[in-house]
Parts: C-alpha cells; sequence; structure tokens
C-alpha cells in the first residue's frame, strides 16, 4: 500500500492566495488534512507567464520526489496549467490523460479571447502554445491528442467546440453520457497506454453539489457520477498522480462544495494510497 503525498500550489495566474488560489488550503481544511507539502514562493513581480512556467519546474521537482519516495502524488491546485509540473514530474512519455472538467481548456494563444493560461492547460500538455518556455520544464513532452479522454465539458465559448472537434480528443460532453459511454471511452484509452494522469476541474459538479467556482455551469456530474468515474479510472489503469483544481472558497458561499470536495480528495487518496474505498483519511 502506497502512501499519498499532498502537494498545495495556492496559486492563481502564479499569484498566491489569489481567488483560485486560496482553494488549496480550503480544501485541506475541509478534509482535516494537516501533512502536506507547499510549493513556491514565486516573485510576483515575474510576467504571468513566467511565474506560472517557474511553478511548474518547482512543481515537477515535487512530484518526482514523491513518487521517488514510493508516495503517490495528489496535487492541489489553484489552475489547471498546473498539470504541467505534474506530468513533467511523472514522466510524460505514453502518458494517458483523464480530464475532468466543464470547460475545454484548449484554447491556444492566438485563439485566446480571454488571454488566460488557465483556459490553455490542456492544449499546453499536448504541445500547443509557449513552445519555448514549455521546453523549460525538465520531463514535460506533448501528450499525444489520442492519448485524452475529456469528460463533463460542456461551457463553451465560440470556437471552442470546433477545435476540440478537430482534434483526436475524445470527448463526453456534459452529463449525457452513460456509464457504459465511460467505460467505452476508458477502456479504448487503456489499449493504447497503461499509465494515466487523472485531472479533476472541481467545476465538473453540477452546482446543485456546491459551487466550485465562478464559472461553474449547469449540466455537470452529480457527485455520485463522478465519485464513480474516478473508481473507473483506478480500475483501468495505473494512475501515476492525480489533481484537483479550481476551487474557489469565496465563490462557495454555503460551503456544500468544500465538503463534496473534501469527498473527492478523500476518494482519491483512498484509491492512490491502494486502500480503494471514499473513505480513506488524506493525511496518510
Amino acid at each position: 500500500m502506497s502512501s499519498v503525498r499532498l502537494i498545495a500550489v495556492p496559486y492563481h495566474d502564479g499569484l498566491e492566495g489569489v481567488d483560485r488560489g486560496r482553494g488549496p488550503a480550503g480544501l485541506l481544511k475541509a478534509a482535516g488534512a494537516t501533512s502536506f507539502e507547499t510549493v513556491g514562493p514565486i516573485d510576483p513581480a515575474a510576467p504571468e507567464a513566467a511565474r506560472v512556467f517557474e511553478l511548474a519546474r518547482r512543481l515537477a521537482r515535487c512530484v518526482h520526489a514523491a513518487i521517488a519516495d514510493g508516495a503517490f502524488p495528489l496535487v492541489l491546485a489553484g489552475d489547471c496549467d498546473s498539470c504541467l509540473g505534474t506530468v513533467a514530474g511523472c514522466g510524460a512519455g505514453g502518458l494517458g490523460v483523464a480530464w475532468l472538467d466543464a470547460h475545454p481548456d484548449f484554447d491556444r494563444p492566438d485563439d485566446s479571447r480571454s488571454g488566460s493560461l488557465d483556459a490553455m492547460g490542456l492544449a499546453l500538455l499536448t504541445g500547443d502554445g509557449w513552445r519555448a518556455l514549455r521546453g523549460t520544464v525538465p520531463g514535460l513532452a506533448p501528450i499525444d491528442e489520442a492519448n485524452v479522454v475529456l469528460v463533463g465539458a460542456r461551457d463553451f465559448e465560440p470556437g471552442q467546440r470546433d477545435r476540440l472537434e478537430q482534434s483526436r480528443i475524445r470527448r463526453l460532453e456534459g452529463n449525457g453520457f452513460s456509464g457504459t459511454d465511460l467505460r467505452s471511452a476508458l477502456d479504448g484509452l487503456r489499449d493504447r497506454t497503461g499509465r494515466i494522469y487523472l485531472h479533476i476541474d472541481l467545476d465538473v459538479l453540477d452546482p446543485s453539489e456546491g459551487t466550485a467556482n465562478r464559472y461553474s455551469a449547469g449540466g455537470g456530474l452529480s457527485a455520485v457520477q463522478l465519485l464513480a468515474a474516478i473508481a473507473a479510472v483506478f480500475e483501468r489503469f495505473d494512475v501515476v498522480a492525480a489533481a484537483i483544481t479550481a476551487y474557489e472558497p469565496e465563490a462557495d458561499r454555503d460551503g456544500r462544495m468544500a465538503a463534496t470536495g473534501a469527498r473527492v480528495l478523500a476518494a482519491v487518496a483512498a484509491h492512490g494510497s491502494g486502500s480503494g474505498s471514499g473513505s480513506g483519511d488524506p493525511t496518510t
């Protein structure tokens, strides 16, 4: 049985403790977790992209060290572009990705309307955009689009769905897919690779489960569906690392998402430690 190493990345747009950057601390508190390490600090005066990629380099070292110690790295991050450091740390070669998110995060710099690097996470992971800075993250290499399953995306800006449809990413949009559809998509990915990175943006959940952040959108997964999807991933793959991202405490006015997020954290930690249930201690 493995230990679980919680790694907090409390940054949004490379700034510590801002907006979603407060999310890791909120989730750790809700889960009662007291043992974790924190990535940083980062020079706030550096340009945004420089901050984001410096965080990726530092996170990669933390993830690599956890794996070298025989621990399962579970990253709690403000932003989805933390995926760069997580994947680099566990080794991108031949890796698959299960990406659960209300948004595609597949913008390229040339197409982006928001200018947000956070909305480019999956594009960057598959080798599109910021080539020079991607090259500064040791261990980072492009993930084959065909090795990605995107689950729960439903909130698209103009052009975003078209770009996904032109890719080789397997998509299960919103919550209109069945358990059979999910198992089929994962089985297809398993035919290509046995190693996987599991990425959970909490706004993949429907707002009826709580408000993850200001970008939450209807038509998302129930907590039961999300926990079943997590179990299905662990049943089929060697999950080498996982991340839970995008929790914004200020948007969670009634605290329900903190409680739901703690359940998700406990489930991932239990599976990552090899106990296979959602009731494990996330600090072990």
